[in-house]
């Protein structure tokens, strides 16, 4: 089988944008559909339809699929907030997961049998060591790592009951930018655009959230991968797919980086001082994710193309300082 038809859902949010440059680059048809909750018209290739839905309402779904047959399905979409989720988990469980059953049961209801999801390093909470491979226990600390690994848990049953062939890609950190595309969160909650706010003079200073954990210096350690990487492994999975089952994959650099360390990368880049004020541990919060993503580079051939934070943190300002309030719409 060649897949040259996908539905991207969460098409227009911020690594859902670089998966379909990535998709259109290789020759493929794409639709995006999203609800437009945290989504960007602009963020949406030229070329691209954009069909505004709700993965919780089934007959928007069914419409999509009545009007249109897919190959796979690349699912992005949900909510992605760990705090909120820890605040307000019912909100969670119903988009994520009611979101990602009725996606399932069209894909279902309209023959398509293949999926790439994307999911999270949030799955495996607090992990007994580091780096993190992929048969690491899954002890989620909030509901939203809990509303991924229950997606994953699903795909697994379709798989077995249904014949469903999927790959899920658990994301460390998305950072970084495309020429085109960035990341406009509203409110941002990610560490890189937050600093890179600061240093645009959007904000006065960026709080640190936890001086006193396990780590080298007593703030979170993180394993950042570029979104146009992450996109690059979308594509390969659904290559692999094309030939049978594809499985889980971990997608992070293997290095981890506190936040103080990447607030001072962002200095050396943008030569702004960008001060630092202490705050309180967020809820849900682990001390220290890094990946190994050793079995994504073997079985799937995928090579990171800016394995360093400083090209990362660079890309990301490149494009910040192109649209300093995000994307115009």
């Amino acid at each position: 089988m060649s897949t040259r038809s996908v539905l991207v859902t969460g098409g227009a949010g911020y690594v859902g944008s670089v998966v379909i440059e990535e998709l259109q680059a290789r020759g493929y048809e794409v639709l995006a559909f999203d609800s437009m909750h945290a989504g960007h018209r602009a963020a949406v290739p030229p070329g691209v339809p954009l069909v505004v839905g709700d993965l919780t309402d089934p007959e928007s779904l069914k419409a999509v699929f009545e009007a249109r047959r897919f190959d796979a399905v690349m699912h992005m979409a949900g909510y992605t907030l760990v705090a909120e989720s820890v605040a307000d988990p019912g909100k969670y469980f119903f988009n994520n997961l009611g979101g990602g059953l009725n996606l399932l049961e069209a894909m279902r209801r309209h023959g398509v049998s293949c999926m790439v999801f994307s999911s999270s390093a949030g799955v495996y909470g607090e992990p007994d060591s580091v780096p993190i491979d992929e048969d690491a226990p899954c002890r989620p600390v909030n509901p939203y790592g809990q509303s991924k690994m229950m997606i994953e848990q699903m795909l697994d049953w379709y798989a077995h009951a249904y014949g469903l062939r999927f790959a899920s890609l658990r994301y460390f950190n998305a950072a970084g930018a495309t020429t085109r595309f960035g990341e406009d969160h509203r409110p941002e909650s990610h560490i890189i655009p937050i600093v890179l706010q600061v240093a645009l003079g959007k904000r006065e200073q960026i709080p640190v959230f936890g001086l006193d954990y396990d780590t080298p210096d007593g703030s979170c350690v993180r394993d950042y991968a570029h979104v146009s990487d992450l996109a690059q492994a979308h594509v390969l999975a659904l290559r692999r797919l094309e030939e049978g089952a594809a499985g889980v994959f971990n997608l992070g650099n293997g290095e981890g980086y506190s936040v103080l360390e990447v607030i001072e990368c962002a200095r050396r880049v943008t030569g702004h001082p960008i001060p630092v004020v202490p705050a309180s541990r967020r809820p849900g919060d682990p001390a220290k994710l890094v990946a190994t993503s050793k079995r994504a580079r073997e079985a799937l051939g995928w090579r990171p193309r800016y394995p360093e934070l400083e090209a990362i943190v660079r890309s990301a300002w490149d494009w910040h300082q192109r649209h300093p309030d995000g994307y115009q719409e």
